[in-house]
């Protein structure tokens, strides 16, 4: 684990008039983001006036930035309702989803990038069966059928072949680990978290991956997509914690194969079927 730090939290409460405890709670991670921050969370914050028949949240989760991102942040926690600031002295977007989903008292929790990239209109599929009750996790896939993804080529490629890695390696049964469209249960994400090491980009995979291994259901939605040209990730360093990531959680699940396989041999011998600590069964991708 790293460096333990404080997260400070802002907003106006004479603005709130929506419930305590929101249905959903949406973080935007943000590092450096002056250009394009109040842009976006003004139209997000439209589009769930309109459009989200439930009781919502934005929370602003600011990875240590040095622009003018945290006073355009607290400016929008002040003026806009149910909208918060949160404020991390360490960057990583997953430790800002960490921080963010930690205090999170929504039924449940989700996150998106602040380019908006993702289409809003695939909230509401995303979201809904979680709140049904249906899943446990909902990700946006830029790679199942009926997607309509606007990228370059190289990302293109790169994002099919990390994808098809982890289909091989890590026996993944979701198409797209990477997409910054991602809703959980409340409940869950307190059960999943401990166990995430990740405090960057491969926070999503290894989030999905223990789902998965947890016998959750994993809903996808396919969304439209446009690359945004000023994307503050860099390829070949991210590729190179995520091959190391994958690394990682390979070499954790040969024991449990191992184990899996001594009790597959015991039910041939008699003994009753194990079964996950949660008793759910993971779901093949709905792609």
């Amino acid at each position: 684990m790293s460096a333990t730090f404080t997260p400070t939290l802002t907003e106006n409460p004479e603005l709130r008039e929506a419930p305590s405890q929101p249905d959903i709670e949406i973080v935007v991670p943000v590092y450096n983001e002056e250009r394009v921050l109040a842009q976006s969370i003004h139209r997000l914050h439209r589009f769930l006036g309109r459009h989200l028949p439930f009781a919502w949240r934005i929370v602003i989760a600011d990875n240590a930035s040095s622009d003018l991102t945290p006073e355009i942040g607290q400016r929008l926690a002040d003026r806009l309702p149910d909208v918060s600031y949160l404020r991390l002295d360490q960057r990583g977007r997953g430790r800002a989803l960490r921080a963010a989903w930690s205090r999170s008292q929504a039924r449940v929790v989700a996150y998106m990038d602040v380019d908006l990239s993702t289409d809003l209109r695939a909230l509401l599929p995303l979201v809904a069966p979680l709140l049904s009750g249906h899943s446990q996790l909902a990700v946006g896939s830029r790679l199942c059928r009926g997607a309509r993804v606007t990228r370059g080529r190289k990302r293109e490629f790169i994002s099919r072949s990390y994808n098809r890695l982890l289909r091989f390696v890590l026996r993944a049964r979701f198409s797209d680990a990477q997409c910054g469209f991602k809703a959980v249960c409340g409940d869950v994400v307190a059960e999943l978290l401990p166990a995430i090491r990740d405090q960057a980009w491969f926070f999503d995979t290894e989030l999905l991956v223990n789902a998965q291994r947890a016998g959750l259901r994993i809903h996808e939605v396919p969304v439209d997509w446009i690359e945004d040209p000023d994307s503050r990730v860099d390829i070949m360093s991210t590729a190179v914690a995520d091959l190391r990531g994958v690394a990682r959680l390979a070499a954790a699940a040969r024991p449990a194969r191992f184990f899996a396989r001594y009790a597959a041999g015991a039910n041939r011998s008699g003994a009753p079927k194990p079964t996950s600590a949660s008793g759910r069964t993971t779901e093949p991708s709905s792609c």
